[in-house]
Formats: C-alpha cells, sequence, structure tokens
C-alpha cells in the first residue's frame, strides 16, 4: 500500500467514533452473566468475600467500558455504574421468572438448570435485559452490540430497545425477529421463526412506533409474521404457524393459517366482484 492510502486509512482510524472493542464487551457480559447465574461461571467462589471481589471486579469493568464510549459524551459513567448495579437484582428477579417461563412451556425441559445451561432462548433474553438497560441510558451502539452477540449465537434478533414484560417465554426461537418498538406484555410465548416487525422501513419513519403490539397471555407459534405499529393483539390470543397479520386481533382470538387465508381469499373475492359489477 502507498503511503497516501496509509495515510487514507489512519485518519478515518483516527475520526472513528470511540468506542470499545465488541470482543471486550462480550467477554464482560458473559463474565457477567456468570455471576448473575452459577450455572454460566467460571469460577467456584468460597467465601462471599470472594463473590463480593468478583462484583467490585466487574463493576469496575463496566464502568471502564463506558468510560470508552463517546455516544454518551455528558453521562456520568460512575452514576450509571451505580444504577446499573442498583437494578441488578430486579434485571435477575425479572431473568428467574423467564427461565420459569421457558420451563413451565416446553416439555422437554428437564430442570431449570437445564435451560439456563442450554437453551438459546435464555441466553438471548438475557443478553436482551441486559443491552435494554443500557439502550435506555443512551449507550445504543453497546447494547447492539450485546444482542447482535446473542443474535450471531442463537439465530433469535432483539432489538434492545424492545418493551419485553415479565414471564416471558422463547421455544426454539432461531430466525426469531423482534423489532425495536415492539412491545410484548407479561407472560407471552414465541416459537421459532416469529416475526414482529414493521411494514414500513423509511428512515423518516425511524421515531415513530412500527412494530406490534403483543399483550398479556398470547402465544404466537413457529412462522407467524405481525406487522405494524398499530397491530395490537389481544390478550390471551393464539397466533397459529405461518400466519401473516398485518391488523389488530381482538382478545380471545384464535387465528391459524387455513383460517386466515380463506378469510382473506374471501374479501379478494368480494373486491373483485364489486369492482366487476361496477
Amino acid at each position: 500500500m502507498d503511503k497516501t492510502y496509509l495515510q487514507k486509512l489512519f485518519e478515518e482510524h483516527r475520526q472513528a467514533e470511540k468506542c470499545p472493542s465488541p470482543v471486550l464487551v462480550i467477554a464482560f457480559f458473559n463474565r457477567l452473566l456468570g455471576f448473575l447465574f452459577p450455572e454460566f461461571s467460571n469460577i467456584r467462589f468460597r467465601s462471599v468475600d470472594e463473590l463480593e471481589k468478583n462484583s467490585f471486579e466487574l463493576k469496575e469493568e463496566f464502568c471502564q467500558i463506558l468510560r470508552k464510549c463517546s455516544e454518551c459524551k455528558d453521562a456520568d459513567e460512575k452514576e450509571v455504574t451505580r444504577a446499573f448495579w442498583a437494578a441488578l437484582p430486579m434485571i435477575k428477579e425479572n431473568l428467574e421468572l423467564d427461565v420459569q417461563a421457558i420451563y413451565e412451556g416446553d416439555p422437554a425441559a428437564k430442570s431449570r438448570t437445564e435451560v439456563v445451561r442450554t437453551y438459546p432462548g435464555f441466553y438471548a433474553i438475557t443478553s436482551y435485559r441486559i443491552a435494554h438497560f443500557l439502550y435506555e441510558k443512551g449507550y445504543k451502539l453497546l447494547a447492539r452490540m450485546i444482542t447482535e452477540n446473542a443474535h450471531s449465537h442463537t439465530g433469535i434478533d432483539i432489538h434492545p430497545g424492545a418493551r419485553i414484560g415479565r414471564h416471558f417465554c422463547i421455544d426454539h426461537g432461531t430466525g426469531m425477529v423482534i423489532g425495536e418498538t415492539t412491545v410484548i406484555h407479561d407472560h407471552v410465548k414465541i416459537y421459532q421463526g416469529v416475526t414482529l416487525g414493521a411494514l414500513s422501513v423509511r428512515k423518516e419513519d425511524a421515531e415513530i412506533k412500527r412494530h406490534p403490539t403483543i399483550e398479556e397471555y398470547v402465544v404466537i407459534y413457529a412462522g407467524a409474521t405481525i406487522l405494524g405499529g398499530t397491530t395490537v393483539i389481544g390478550k390471551h390470543s393464539v397466533i397459529g404457524g405461518s400466519v401473516w397479520l398485518t391488523s389488530s386481533v381482538p382478545p380471545w382470538s384464535r387465528i391459524t393459517y387455513i383460517a386466515h387465508h380463506e378469510r382473506r381469499k374471501a374479501e379478494k373475492d368480494t373486491h373483485h366482484q364489486i369492482i366487476h359489477s361496477s
């Protein structure tokens, strides 16, 4: 490479937004996961003092990672660190409910330990809940590093900006997409290949709600696609596999692919008849 091109690359390096390496961020996340869940830990603590020392080291590392981010220039990384550590017990409590939801929702799960150690849904949900805290504090790039790592490892793509309630169950999960402005209420169960997406991908719509709302106790089966910011799936509804929805359904609905397909076909035939008769 000639000197001119190297100078150009150097300027790009110099002007690049200051941010910690994804490798550093994910290594910290995995250590934090091991701190919260012994099933993921490479360390066996012999005393509370050792656990406390590990907590202090993780806390310092977290603060250093925040300090390396330039996306939140006005943020007080020490205050954010204190807030995050104060929130960890509640985050852990929510994750315990998620583990219970997965265990209760899958007959193949033999124990909670199996869910924590082996289920991709648990890793994806944990990544989301940690990343969502960072996203809400303005560390959006950092949050995306965490959820995209989970995406690459599990095939489950949850945007950290989504709002997901308690007792959330992902069964299998591969190919699942949950968009940025999705709202999911408590006690929802979702299977693999489900898309909660947007009807529009225009840049000018970035600040509006583009993704659906899923109310309490809804089950969404494999391959269903639900699109649109005004689309609401009413509580206690069941959305069957491969259903395509772009409009709301009331509570206690049962939507299956065949019934939905036949209804859409009837609507099209009626529309065609009206046009033809006119």
